[in-house]
């Protein structure tokens, strides 16, 4: 009679008498013990790496960012000056021949705009009259030559000498050494009066001589 050198174990397995395992059963076993440490290592590795990755992409974004954001610019910065495109009210006196051909001339090279001041249609004298922006800047050529102390100061801008003269509601600047008289009225809005007939003095030199009774004051 043969004896079995193997018994049961408590799943009814049977198991060899000498306690050794089958090697088979043993290299079966094996593979699942390593796969649980690699995925062991490999959470680990992960729960390590977040962190750092998002310190790196935390750091990336401060440096990338202003420290101030950059301020809103400003309506007067970024629009345009509104401004109406109405005909300006002007009166235009009858002017003898003389005059009338010089302030042709002079009213035919005037520029189309004025710093930033476009120019607008008037209602009457469009070959004496001019105006620019809103509220409006004047040019107006010919007329009677206006009365002023001696003792008032005299301003040349761009080589045309001009008598400042302040009101209410405009700085009024009257060339006085001109054939012509030319004037030209800057609304208070616009600060600085003699820096606005800058580029207007440049085109009165070009359409029309000096003459009259030049005052001493007036740098030629």
């Amino acid at each position: 009679m043969t004896t079995s050198t193997a018994a049961l174990d408590d799943e009814g397995t049977r198991e060899p008498a000498d306690g050794i395992g089958d090697p088979a059963d043993s290299a079966a076993a094996a593979p699942v013990g390593r796969d649980r440490t690699l995925r062991g290592a490999a959470l680990l590795a992960t729960l390590i790496a977040l962190p750092i990755t998002l310190l790196v992409a935390v750091l990336a974004f401060t440096k990338l960012t202003p420290d101030t954001p950059a301020a809103a610019p400003t309506p007067s910065a970024t629009a345009a000056r509104v401004q109406s495109t109405a005909p300006v009210e002007m009166a235009a006196p009858a002017l003898v021949a003389r005059p009338a051909t010089l302030c042709r001339a002079l009213l035919s090279q005037l520029p189309t705009s004025i710093r930033d001041l476009a120019q607008r249609p008037v209602t009457a004298g469009p070959e004496q009259n001019a105006a620019y922006g809103d509220p409006a800047l004047t040019v107006a050529c010919g007329g009677t030559e206006p009365t002023f102390p001696s003792t008032d100061e005299v301003w040349t801008v761009n080589r045309v000498c001009w008598h400042l003269a302040e009101e209410t509601e405009a700085a009024v600047l009257t060339t006085v050494d001109r054939e012509t008289l030319i004037t030209v009225r800057v609304p208070r809005e616009y600060e600085q009066p003699l820096q606005w007939v800058s580029p207007i003095s440049s085109t009165i030199v070009a359409s029309v001589p000096s003459g009259g009774a030049i005052p001493s004051g007036c740098q030629r």
